[in-house]
């Protein structure tokens, strides 16, 4: 069956999503330097400059993957929770942090986007790097993440972007293919294993319009900004105090 058939609707993306990063999972922070070329670091720090974390923070960080976030939040001093739906994602982020975060309150654990288990009203700061186009229901990851939010807080997402300008974006998804397929079939012998990204972006609604539903959702302001000339960007989102 072709990838775009496999993730054409919610139930065949969660089962794609599930397998995919289970099978890249030891692979996931080579790729994602190769296919940023080296950039990904400084796009994360970006998004987590702007969360602007201290020692009053409760913050969550979604698909942490490897867990670069969520080891950043907590150096800034926030106690941190970070969920990823993969297992050996937790697994490889627990054997990353090492010693070098001890003494801090960071937690690593198993666990599904559009079902989070923690109270409503849970945390300061909600981060995501990669997360949000990946879920099989957009608008319910927003809303569970509505949910965890405390009164003034916000959330972050650094992600890929889908251009408006249909040049750009059909060369932009030309070129996610090309790359992603010659290291798919070179780790993997299979070329949509990372084929999937643009496939991804195909099926994601945009900047402008995640924003939107993050207003539709409840957040009282909800902005992004471009990155790399728009090809990604990062969201900022709050909900006002009470």
């Amino acid at each position: 069956m072709p990838l775009r058939d496999r993730i054409a609707t919610p139930e065949g993306k969660r089962r794609y999503v599930r397998a995919l990063f289970a099978t890249i999972a030891d692979r996931y922070d080579l790729i994602t330097r190769l296919l940023s070329y080296g950039q990904d670091r400084r796009w994360k720090r970006r998004l987590v400059a702007l969360a602007a974390a201290d020692h009053r923070t409760r913050a969550l960080d979604l698909a942490t993957g490897t867990g670069d976030i969520a080891f950043a939040l907590a150096a800034d001093g926030a106690d941190v929770v970070g969920l990823d739906i993969t297992h050996r994602m937790i697994e490889l982020a627990r054997a990353k942090r090492g010693e070098r975060l001890d003494g801090t309150r960071l937690h690593l654990l198993v666990g599904d986007m559009l079902a989070l288990p923690f109270p409503n009203a849970s945390f300061d700061l909600v981060t995501t790097g990669y997360g949000l186009r990946n879920v099989p229901d957009l608008a319910a990851a927003i809303a569970e993440i509505r949910r965890v939010l405390k009164p003034g807080g916000r959330v972050l997402s650094l992600d890929f972007n889908r251009p408006a300008n249909a040049v750009v974006r059909t060369a932009y998804l030309a070129y996610l293919s090309l790359v992603g397929g010659a290291i798919g079939r070179m780790l993997h012998g299979d070329p949509d294993t990372y084929r999937y990204i643009p496939a991804s972006i195909r099926n994601y609604p945009g900047a402008a319009a995640v924003a939107r539903l993050m207003t539709s959702s409840g957040f009282d302001e909800a902005r992004y900004d471009p990155v790399l000339g728009g090809l990604m960007a990062i969201h900022y989102a709050r909900i006002h105090a009470d």
